[in-house]
């Protein structure tokens, strides 16, 4: 395929056009699966070039369910873009935080890394850590270096880029994250196949435009507080800040077409329950709405548990279902405990929506941990010294 005549040379695009040339760019090889992508991966490697200036550098997550979805691709193309790159294949911590120190902000660009957090058992707590610390640019790993085994800080803050399958990255990870998730393309969708000598030649007066554009708004952008869509809030604010001042800065439709991507991006994050408490706090939810009632007894919550589909309480006890003792412990996380209640004229144990002077109902730990999306909080019914058998 050829490549399109350029009319207007990157550098004397407007911040606005040099965005949207960006996102035309990024769709000539790669078939996001909806239009709030590519613009959010476009205002990610920007922000790159001027990470320095920001209290906060968003991981950027880009996910599949299966291989072939073109997760690697948007790292390969990023990498003629973004700031300072970094292409890494299962590099040691160590490597990755001495590189982080000995030159700055870099952004890195990292392959495969489901199979880095699913081998030994899921864990690589020393990864996790840097990953999570570089988050934010007070970040520092303290190691022992030299004979005299003297503590040195090492600065960790740095962009980075996650590739890998659905499922695998940590919470603390995708907590700290805008996440993409890739589908395979359809046989009827078509790009222009990756060649990186083409990808490279044309990318580099897009990448040179955007380093100075960036850099000579750096400081502004860095110091800037953008007006957050309704609802996001605390990290999610945090997380797309950097991207919104950029959007601000660029003009045009970006400050509109950034904050819908915000908006989806985070409603998105909500609706994926990132722990085991959370996600069962999600499916008693469901439960107590279908029965509309505000008290179910452990067995029955149980039975309705395990029939929940493609809920993982089947098989959570070495083969075996989700029992009472699991149930209570997972919910006492969140000071919610069972209670004694009549049904029928018999007393049983169970759970309950309703809080009182002395219990923790299930609408409190809703309310805390939970999106609030179809959530009725108002319902709420706290009952002062109501007796727990009645």
């Amino acid at each position: 395929m050829s490549t399109p005549l350029r009319l207007v040379e990157p550098q004397h695009l407007t911040g606005a056009a040099l965005l949207d040339a960006v996102t035309t760019f990024l769709s000539r090889f790669i078939v996001f699966p909806n239009q709030h992508c590519a613009p959010a991966i476009a205002l990610w490697f920007a922000h790159t070039h001027a990470a320095a200036h920001f209290y906060v550098t968003p991981r950027l997550v880009i996910s599949s369910a299966e291989p072939g979805s073109g997760k690697t691709l948007v790292i390969e193309v990023g990498q003629y873009l973004v700031g300072k790159p970094e292409m890494v294949f299962n590099a040691s911590t160590s490597a990755v935080f001495r590189m982080v120190a000995s030159h700055g902000p870099i952004t890195l660009l990292w392959d495969e890394v489901d199979a880095i957090f699913t081998s030994n058992g899921g864990t690589n707590e020393d990864l996790r850590a840097m990953l999570n610390a570089g988050y934010k640019r007070t970040a520092h790993v303290a190691r022992c270096v030299g004979d005299s085994h003297s503590v040195q800080r090492f600065p960790v803050y740095s962009p980075v880029a996650l590739v890998g399958l659905a499922g695998a990255m940590p919470a603390t990870i995708t907590t700290r994250a805008i996440t993409v998730h890739m589908r395979r393309k359809k046989r009827t969708e078509k790009a222009e196949e990756f060649r990186e000598r083409i990808v490279q030649r044309d990318a580099e007066p897009l990448r040179e435009a955007l380093s100075n554009w960036i850099g000579g708004i750096a400081e502004t952008i860095g110091e800037a507080e953008p007006t957050m869509p309704d609802g996001v809030a605390n990290r999610s604010r945090e997380i797309w800040e950097p991207l919104l001042a950029i959007a601000d800065a660029a003009g045009g439709h970006w400050p509109q077409t950034a904050r819908q991507a915000c908006a989806y991006f985070v409603q998105q994050a909500e609706l994926q329950p990132v722990t085991t408490g959370v996600r069962l706090l999600s499916d008693l939810r469901t439960i107590f709405a279908e029965r509309d009632t505000d008290r179910i007894s452990t067995v029955d919550i149980l039975a309705d548990l395990v029939a929940l589909d493609e809920a993982p309480w089947g098989d959570v006890n070495g083969g075996r279902p989700l029992d009472a003792r699991r149930l209570a412990r997972e919910l006492s996380q969140y000071q919610v405990t069972p209670a004694a209640f009549r049904i029928g004229g018999q007393i049983t144990k169970g759970y309950v929506t309703y809080s009182t002077k002395d219990q923790v109902g299930l609408t409190d730990a809703w309310s805390r941990y939970l999106p609030t999306e179809n959530d009725d909080t108002d319902n709420e019914t706290d009952v002062e010294g109501e007796s727990w058998e009645h």
